[in-house]
């Protein structure tokens, strides 16, 4: 009988347990459903490492939204596609907009976000640049494209007013004076830089003596180093990818030309294999880029300077080492998605979305990578965010560079110009 007794008390017992633990379900409601966020990258194949790193920067932005709650209290998760050519970029926004997402972020690589960025936006998806630059990504239109970072246009229109407002005062001349010359890759990404590049010399009163335009995939320097040779500039303007940029680098320098500047327009005179590649040889080359991680941290607000810091804690926790340039990218335009236009939108619907994004107006200083947001409404830039960080760096030593320019990013003073003879 006691025996009896007990098995109803435990059953008793179990009994109201559960009832609390429906009651307490009922009082919180169900659990939101996860949001799920496409993202496509290039994580396999030549430009894995890169790649890996921007999408390791957006990950990291996603796990510290989750972390504070989600967006409007729900997680979010990355569902990826690893795309490496431009004809696999179709069915891999059919298979995200089949997987219910609402918005895709990606894809590193120009020659992949380009056509990714118009498959996205067919299938009536928001598409989220996190790093490609070529101007041609937020240049088709599309209403539900965005891109946070900068584009080729920011990169090469810095490197020409640098040159004109910087440059041309320490050789002691006006910008009138100066003469340019330009070495640019065959492609979408470098066309997008040396275009801006040529625009804002000639509008700084500058004269573009002249250009030379390789093919990226059997680089001839040859007929560059002649044409270079021919027009004798004072300031030369390069347009490339790193390897084919070290290479005529080394191309330049055995023709024992001079100019008094030498100039990279493009991310890849940044990378540091470039200065560890050439070297001495490195010393004293300029190049237009994006933030990386010893950018001056005054650039930020109390709280992006949080934000950072929180990341590069993440971030070399997971690799050992400081953020790169690609990982700051994927982190703050992720951030801008998850932490400042979603939580805006009334649902997560992709117009909504959009409609979020586009009322977002935050000063330069409140992104994690100093940027601020108000995305343009121009049809030829359509999506590009007008406040888009970027900045000048100088290698001034063997393996040592530092940020010259915007002051507020800056990190060291402007040095060898004229380069010396």
């Amino acid at each position: 009988m006691r025996r009896h007794q007990r098995r109803l008390v435990r059953a008793a017992l179990c009994v109201a347990i559960m009832l609390a633990a429906v009651s307490v379900l009922d009082a919180c409601g169900p659990i939101p459903a996860p949001l799920r966020i496409g993202a496509v990258f290039p994580l396999s194949g030549p430009t894995a490492n890169d790649a890996h790193d921007e999408y390791l920067g957006a990950g990291l932005a996603a796990q510290m939204v989750d972390a504070s709650g989600g967006v409007q209290g729900r997680q979010v998760t990355l569902d990826v596609r690893d795309v490496e050519s431009a004809g696999a970029v179709q069915q891999a926004a059919d298979s995200l907009r089949n997987d219910g997402v609402t918005a895709v972020i990606g894809a590193y690589s120009s020659q992949l976000s380009i056509p990714l960025a118009a498959a996205v936006a067919r299938d009536g998806l928001v598409y989220w640049e996190t790093g490609a630059v070529a101007d041609q990504v937020t240049g088709q239109g599309h209403p539900l494209v965005f891109r946070v970072g900068a584009s080729g246009s920011d990169l090469g229109g810095n490197s020409g007013r640098f040159i004109v407002q910087q440059i041309a005062p320490r050789l002691h001349r006006s910008a009138s004076q100066i003469r340019a010359f330009l070495v640019t890759v065959n492609d979408a990404y470098g066309h997008s830089v040396a275009d801006s590049a040529r625009a804002a010399l000639i509008a700084g009163g500058a004269t573009v003596a002249g250009e030379s335009v390789y093919d990226p995939y059997a680089p001839a320097w040859r007929p560059a180093i002649a044409a270079v040779a021919a027009a004798k500039p004072d300031i030369l303007v390069l347009s490339s990818h790193m390897n084919d940029g070290i290479a005529f680098r080394r191309a330049f320098l055995a023709a024992h030309l001079y100019v008094a500047a030498f100039f990279g327009t493009t991310m890849a005179q940044c990378y540091a294999n470039f200065g560890t590649v050439l070297g001495p040889d490195a010393v004293g080359v300029f190049a237009s880029d994006r933030p990386e991680h010893d950018f001056n941290p005054s650039a930020l607000d109390a709280t992006a300077r949080s934000v950072y810091d929180r990341f590069a804690i993440a971030w070399r926790q997971q690799t050992g080492r400081a953020p790169s340039e690609e990982g700051i990218a994927g982190f703050s335009s992720a951030w801008a998605l998850f932490a400042a236009a979603m939580p805006r939108a009334s649902s997560a619907a992709p117009a909504d979305i959009a409609a979020a994004a586009r009322s977002l107006n935050l000063p330069s200083g409140s992104l994690p990578n100093g940027a601020g947001i108000l995305f343009s409404k121009r049809p030829s830039e359509l999506g590009q965010n007008l406040r888009a960080a970027s900045v000048i760096w100088q290698w001034q030593a063997a393996r040592h560079s530092v940020v010259v320019w915007p002051a507020v990013y800056a990190t060291g003073s402007i040095k060898m110009v004229p380069l010396p003879a």
